[in-house]
Formats: structure tokens, C-alpha cells, sequence
């Protein structure tokens, strides 16, 4: 007779939770699995009885996912993504960046970064299926450790919990201005010659501001201006009104972001820089995969 600690879910089961768990309802959950819904609640049920716990609260219009069933959601998405892991592995043969991989990339690297990496992968790699998730660098990581993620490309430093990191490389902040502009003389800049609220950043949140401000050493908040960006592109348009002077990612140089414009871009004195590099789950199957990857972008997309 088995005891309660060999009982484990099944696959189908914790599949069948997890479609639950992102429709919030039965049929369509159901419906999503191919099966019918007497079979789906069966199955839900079962694995509740096996848990010893309730995992959704059910009324006649809605369903509801129990504070403990969302960590078990979590989880059951962390060993399905997994299992696939362990499939594509055993595929694959020994021969890395095959099958699906979902990656998440930070909008201030995206744009700059992607266009030129993945006609390479695609070439190096053409049995790899790439799925892109441009978000902020505190969502993906969310999104990294509930599973739905296999990886993310970011910028450091940025404290993480749960994670490994592969640094690949260093990209140089560069003083952007708009051409014959009167706010800087970029040939003789410095920082306290700047006008007071010259300064442009983007919004809260994004790291690419507190990388600059801590690259770029800009201390007095006074240089700041008080209008900030909410994307990139608002920021490019913003200096290239000559509305004010911002610090741009090397990586940006050559862009289409940058294209059209009378922005301009001029290389600072001192080591303003911030490290361009790839975190995935502890403890990943995939880690070997990973490094592969990160080395790849380091030797081919830097430049």
C-alpha cells in the first residue's frame, strides 16, 4: 500500500490546475484542455483530495483561487515548465537552443539589442522557437519565477532574489543632445555646467534611470527635470525638441529610435556604463542552455 508521501500529482492534473488557475473558470478551462468539464472537475477534485486542501472556491458565477492554490498554481507551472525542459533536453540530443524558449527582454534593451541578435540566433539556431516578453526588469522577474519565463536579458546591477546571472557585457552610457543645441557644449561638458532641470530621465521604475543617475553621478537633483518620460522613444523626442539633454545606452547608436532626428550622441570622460546580462531560476535544468546563449549575444551582438 502506498503512503500519503508517495502520492504525487499527476501531470495531467497539475495541467489541468494551471489552465484553471489563468481562466478562472471551468469551462473555458476545460475547453482549453480538450476535455469535457465533468472530466476537468473530476480531476480538480482528485487533486485537492490528494493536496488535503481546497485549491478553488466555487459559487454558481465564479470561481475564485484560494490563497494556497495560487502558490500551488506557481509551483505546478515551475514543474510543467520543467517536465518541457526535460523533453526538449532528451530531443535535442546533446545539441543546445532547441525547441520553445520564452524569453524576457527591458524595453531599453529590446529595441537596440534584438534587431541585430536574432537574424543571428536564427541562423546559428534554426530549431529554436523564440517567444519575446518586453517588460520592467521587477515584472519579468515575477514572471521568471511563477514559471512563465524560461529566462531574462536585463541590465545590472539589479538585486534579485531566486535567480543566477551571466554578465555579458558592458554598455557605455553616451550624453545625448539635440544638434547645435545651447543647454551643453558637448565638447566641453560637465556636469555642474549643465542648466538646472536640463536634465531628462525616464519615469520611476525603469532601471535605465537609476542606472544612469548612479553611472552618470548626477548628485544634484537640481539638473533633474521636473517632466519625466514614460518610454524610451518620448525621452528621444523630448531631446530631440530640445526640451533638455539625457544619458543614452551605447547600444542606441545606429537605432531606427534614432533615425530621423536631430539628436546627437558624445562619449563621456568618465566610466558611465551599466552591464548588460542574462538571469534565469536557480536551480534550472536548462542552466548549460542558458550560458550557451549568453555567450553567444556576448561574442556576436556587443558593438
Amino acid at each position: 500500500m502506498s503512503t500519503p508521501s508517495q502520492r504525487l500529482p499527476t501531470v495531467k492534473q497539475l495541467r489541468y490546475f494551471s489552465a484553471l488557475a489563468e481562466e478562472k473558470h471551468f469551462g473555458r478551462a476545460a475547453a482549453r484542455c480538450f476535455v469535457s468539464q465533468s472530466a476537468f472537475s473530476v480531476a480538480i477534485q482528485e487533486l485537492e483530495s490528494l493536496l488535503d486542501t481546497t485549491l478553488v472556491d466555487r459559487t454558481n458565477r465564479r470561481v475564485t483561487i484560494t490563497a494556497t492554490g495560487k502558490e500551488i498554481a506557481v509551483l505546478a507551472n515551475l514543474c510543467l515548465r520543467d517536465l518541457g525542459a526535460l523533453v526538449e533536453a532528451a530531443r535535442s540530443q546533446g545539441k543546445p537552443l532547441q525547441g520553445n524558449l520564452h524569453l524576457g527582454v527591458i524595453p531599453t534593451i529590446a529595441p537596440f539589442l534584438l534587431p541585430r541578435t536574432l537574424p543571428l540566433l536564427r541562423s546559428e539556431f534554426p530549431q529554436l522557437k523564440l517567444f519575446l516578453h518586453e517588460d520592467l526588469t521587477r515584472r519579468l522577474h515575477d514572471a521568471l519565477m511563477d514559471g512563465t519565463l524560461d529566462l531574462a536579458l536585463i541590465a545590472l546591477p539589479y538585486e534579485l532574489s531566486g535567480i543566477e546571472r551571466m554578465e555579458l557585457f558592458r554598455d557605455r552610457f553616451l550624453l545625448a543632445a539635440c544638434k547645435d543645441t545651447h543647454l551643453v557644449d558637448p565638447q566641453h561638458y560637465r556636469f555642474n555646467r549643465l542648466h538646472a532641470g536640463s536634465v531628462l530621465l525616464l519615469r520611476e521604475g525603469h532601471c535605465l534611470r537609476e542606472h544612469a543617475v548612479e553611472a552618470c553621478r548626477i548628485r544634484d537633483t537640481q539638473k533633474m527635470s521636473r517632466f519625466s518620460a514614460s518610454s524610451l522613444l518620448t525621452l528621444i523626442e523630448m531631446v530631440d525638441a530640445d526640451l533638455g539633454v539625457t544619458f543614452l545606452p551605447e547600444m542606441a547608436v545606429g537605432s531606427a529610435m534614432l533615425q530621423n532626428t536631430q539628436v546627437s550622441t558624445y562619449e563621456l570622460s568618465d566610466n558611465s556604463y551599466r552591464t548588460i546580462g542574462l538571469i534565469w531560476r536557480r536551480g534550472s535544468a536548462r542552466e548549460a542552455e542558458f550560458r550557451t546563449l549568453g555567450q553567444f549575444i556576448a561574442g556576436h551582438c556587443k558593438g
